[in-house]
């Protein structure tokens, strides 16, 4: 048996160009595409009528294109690299959407190059490593093992041959049953993106073309002059930009376990209804802040003009962001801006992440040496970050148990999960709170803070982990976010009663950017009244 293995390994086969092409497709479509097939088979079944030949033939029309893409991809010379290492990625991507219900499109994509090795390691385990080592590298060396016979000339032969045998089953299995591909594609369109490894190198053509091909557009200033309204002589405001909490297990939204029980003693209202603009960092961080909303909302186009920070800052506002994520994904490229370095030193820190109370310190020493009249300080928190959510929180605040300290959270039970994920929305309670209170002894007349999460999370609801899915297939557990609001304003009455009127109207973060420059006291060309969250109330006050 030994010895057979051995073998196995050291032995070389001599192929051709285009069998080695045909065996190599035919490994990808066994191996990693049967969601793409299950789901295909899911959709055709659910006319009364099932065309059973048509479900037949997806696996072999699928084969085909594979083997049709893999040949130009490869470009004849370049067939082992480029063969070998879609085997290795396509592992790396049927593992996340196995286990976490991951689909690789633009957002995606965007939102994989933008996460820092910390957020990246945290997905690494003896499991997923396990589970490419496997699928992905074993396979891919023993295809290396195969010799590929014949000069350039009888390649390009082979390869002929390949597409045009390739292109005539694609015919054969389109022809008749075109009107069955055609509905089944145009009724359920993200199929599509479970096509491995083709959907993440269509995303990533995508992101290269949207950000390297295309030439730069000119920096569009939305308002040259906007200026201060302030009726107090001094304002400081705090926008606190949470990270992967949903609103459905907040107890201020009706959940049944206390996830909140700090900051309903200080007053704070809470928002019921509110949406994000997208289901990850990259792109609900910038279009929050962008004038963009979120139908028309377009990265390079947001990239290239200002913000609201920009427009408040011009104002004569002191704007600051203090970060304790991955970045401000560009909405603070112009304003000041630090990052809290997770240096063991700190005690709130383990050398790669820190815990959200690190913003406490970072906001009270930026009051302390601040002398500024009017203030906008944004604080990004770390939030309830996954997979490794039991990072999220300190120890001594963990609440409910048992939970799930394991960064392969598609093996714990529902309870650990919910359990770890419930002590990260806690705990995020805590740090504003803390928050409310340094506020509340600041000296400044106007006071606010206003809480609004990125982007929700899924915690194995239809088998769906973490977020990204895209927008217009994700369930809302990634797209209802909590939002909190507490103001020095809410001891007036008529203020008070008015936003308890506000509090359950659907907003979304498109409110986001007119709601801060009605906060911030700003005149602006860009300002639209009836797009702030507050203004109706803040007349009355």
């Amino acid at each position: 048996m030994i010895m057979q293995i051995k073998q196995l390994f050291t032995q070389k086969w001599h192929v051709s160009y285009s069998q080695f092409v045909w065996l190599v497709s035919l490994y990808l479509v066994i191996a990693f595409n049967g969601l793409f097939l299950f789901n295909t088979l899911e959709a055709a079944s659910k006319p009364e009528h099932v065309n059973w030949l048509f479900i037949a033939s997806v696996p072999f029309f699928l084969l085909a294109l594979t083997a049709m893409v893999l040949s130009w991809l490869s470009l004849i010379t370049f067939v082992k690299p480029v063969l070998l290492t879609s085997i290795v990625v396509s592992s790396l991507l049927f593992y996340a959407t196995l286990n976490y219900g991951v689909i690789f499109d633009k957002s995606m994509l965007q939102n994989i190059l933008e996460t820092n090795t910390g957020e990246a390691f945290s997905y690494l385990n003896v499991q997923v490593i396990a589970f490419i080592t496997v699928l992905g590298v074993l396979p891919a060396y023993l295809f290396c093992r195969f010799k590929i016979v014949g000069n350039f000339r009888v390649r390009l032969k082979s390869f002929t041959l390949l597409n045009v045998t390739a292109f005539i089953a694609v015919a054969v299995i389109a022809v008749p049953f075109y009107k069955d591909y055609a509905s089944v594609g145009r009724n359920n369109r993200q199929l599509t993106s479970y096509i491995t490894p083709f959907a993440f190198y269509t995303a990533g053509y995508k992101y290269l073309r949207d950000n390297y091909f295309y030439p730069p557009l000119p920096f569009k200033v939305l308002d040259k002059t906007p200026h201060l309204l302030a009726k107090q002589q001094s304002s400081l405001t705090i926008m606190v930009v949470g990270e992967t909490a949903r609103a459905a297990n907040f107890s201020l939204q009706g959940y049944d376990k206390p996830t909140n029980q700090y900051t309903p003693k200080l007053g704070v209202k809470y928002f019921s209804d509110v949406s994000s603009c997208g289901t990850a960092t990259a792109i609900s961080v910038p279009c929050m802040f962008s004038r963009l909303d979120h139908n028309h909302y377009d990265s390079r186009i947001a990239q290239s003009q200002e913000n609201a920070l920009d427009i408040i800052q011009r104002s004569g506002v002191e704007v600051t962001w203090i970060d304790n994520n991955s970045s401000c994904k560009g909405v603070c490229a112009r304003v000041n801006s630090q990052t809290v370095e997770p240096t063991k030193s700190n005690p709130l820190c383990d050398g790669r992440y820190c815990f959200d109370e690190v913003l406490v310190e970072a906001l009270a020493a930026k009051l302390a040496k601040s002398s500024a009249k009017h203030q906008l300080i944004v604080l990004h928190m770390i939030g309830s970050h996954g997979p490794t959510y039991y990072r999220r929180y300190p120890e001594k605040y963990t609440k409910f148990l048992p939970d799930c300290p394991r960064s392969d959270i598609q093996n714990c039970s529902t309870e650990q999960l919910t359990n770890t994920y419930d002590n990260t929305i806690a705990y995020t309670d805590l740090v504003l709170s803390k928050l409310i209170k340094l506020l509340q002894n600041s000296p400044a007349d106007d006071k606010a803070l206003l809480y609004v999460s990125d982007h929700g999370e899924s915690l194995g609801e239809k088998g769906l982990y973490l977020h990204g899915f895209p927008y217009a297939l994700a369930p809302k557990e990634q797209t209802h976010v909590p939002m909190l609001f507490w103001s020095n304003k809410l001891a007036d009455t008529r203020f008070n009663q008015c936003i308890e009127q506000q509090r359950n109207h659907a907003f979304s973060h498109d409110n986001i950017f007119d709601t801060l420059l009605g906060l911030t006291h700003i005149q602006s060309t860009e300002y639209r009244p009836e797009q702030d969250i507050f203004n109706a109330c803040s007349t009355q006050s």
